[in-house]
């Protein structure tokens, strides 16, 4: 198609046909995305790798996470978007396809890093793409759709992972992933060209005047706490005697709730304004680890886990559509990348902060200390100044 995109340019039913293809996409690139990070950790600890070398793969794909998102982006400011978003497709279909050699281990971690470079990418490009042509007055609910089908393919994942590997074992299963992110390509194939002219005007002052320094920073510490936790839930539910079965199941239930949340506070992001929306996700991101800490059983866990898909449905939509609102069409690509970056180094440096903690004082001191962590990066989104935004 000919047609050029442009900013709140689409409204009502016309928007499905650009936002549908796009979350299919996006499904298909995080379903391939979310096994390959659960049976990456079984392949390297069937290589005979330490406990160090398996913890690394997270490293590698928050830090694939960080620049992925940083370089798209900057890209989709300042060129056509519908190429990226085949680039990052192919590129993950690519490198989800060098797993299925059996690489040695330095090999799959690259592969892994290269993974959720485009993988995120993509996804930058494509919240890009819908905040832009979207009415303010509809944004929240078009970005819902797309970090909704993120959030199914993650769960869809999780599940499938585990049984690909039963029946297929390592080689296969990776080549079988392989095929998901090009099945994007033809979602992504019939959709019109969009695009943005570069503005002069700084992307920097922007972040200042709205605020969205202390909303990223926060986004950090938020993204810290949780990852920091996370890299260890496993292991804590081991010492709580859940069985390996359950725990699967249980940690599902916060991809399942964000699939639900995600459309659900997208429209009420257009009701009751942003800014509500992801204070909630912050406040209730701080409850997620003392959840945790004072559980006894797969009962607690699972509130966790519910609490948690929750929290992060209402923090994420509440603050890409305050981006989208707040920003001119020219560099919201850059703010949301540079959103999803704040979050990816955040998340990179969780894991080492916990570990440490951990390591000192136990467990469950360190679901408290991450908590901590947490309240202050609501506390600095709390105290933000306040933009001139309607929402």
């Amino acid at each position: 198609m000919a047609q050029k995109l442009t900013n709140g340019s689409l409204g009502g039913r016309a928007i499905y046909h650009l936002v549908m293809p796009l979350a299919a996409a996006l499904a298909a690139s995080f379903t391939a995305g979310s096994a390959v990070g659960m049976l990456m950790q079984l392949y390297l600890k069937s290589r005979g790798c330490s406990t160090l070398i398996i913890g690394l793969s997270s490293s590698a794909i928050s830090l694939g996470t960080f620049l992925g998102t940083l370089a798209f982006g900057f890209l989709s400011d300042r060129f056509p978007r519908k190429p990226l978003l085949m680039a990052a497709l192919l590129g993950g279909m690519g490198t989800v396809a060098t797993l299925a050699l059996l690489p040695p281990p330095s090999g799959a971690l690259a592969a892994v890093f290269a993974r959720a470079f485009f993988s995120m990418g993509l996804s930058t490009v494509a919240m890009s793409i819908v905040s832009g042509v979207s009415r303010a007055a509809q944004r929240g609910r078009n970005l819902s759709f797309v970090s909704a089908s993120r959030s199914l393919g993650l769960m869809l994942g999780k599940l499938g992972g585990g049984f690909l590997l039963a029946y297929l074992g390592f080689r296969w299963s990776f080549a079988a992933l392989a095929v998901l992110p090009l099945l994007g390509v033809f979602f992504v194939l019939p959709l019109p060209e969009t695009g943005a002219r570069r503005q002069k005007r700084s992307s920097q002052i922007a972040v200042f005047r709205h605020g969205l320094g202390g909303l990223f920073l926060g986004a950090l510490l938020r993204q810290l706490g949780t990852n920091g936790f996370f890299s260890l839930i496993y292991v804590y539910m081991d010492t709580l005697g859940i069985p390996p079965e359950l725990m699967g199941s249980v940690s599902a239930l916060n991809s399942g709730v964000q699939v639900l949340g995600m459309l659900v506070f997208g429209r009420l992001a257009d009701r009751i304004g942003r800014r509500k929306v992801f204070l909630t996700g912050f406040f209730l991101s701080i409850l997620v680890p003392l959840i945790f800490a004072f559980s006894r059983g797969p009962g607690g866990m699972a509130l966790g886990f519910l609490t948690l898909g929750i929290a992060f449905s209402s923090l994420y939509i509440g603050s890409t559509a305050y981006i989208g609102d707040v920003i001119p069409l020219e560099r919201q690509g850059e703010m949301l990348g540079l959103f999803e970056s704040s979050r990816a180094l955040g998340g990179f440096l969780g894991p080492i902060l916990a570990g440490a903690i951990s390591r000192a004082f136990g467990l469950r001191t360190m679901f408290l200390c991450m908590a901590g962590v947490i309240a202050v990066g609501f506390m600095l989104v709390f105290f933000r100044p306040a933009s001139s935004s309607r929402h």
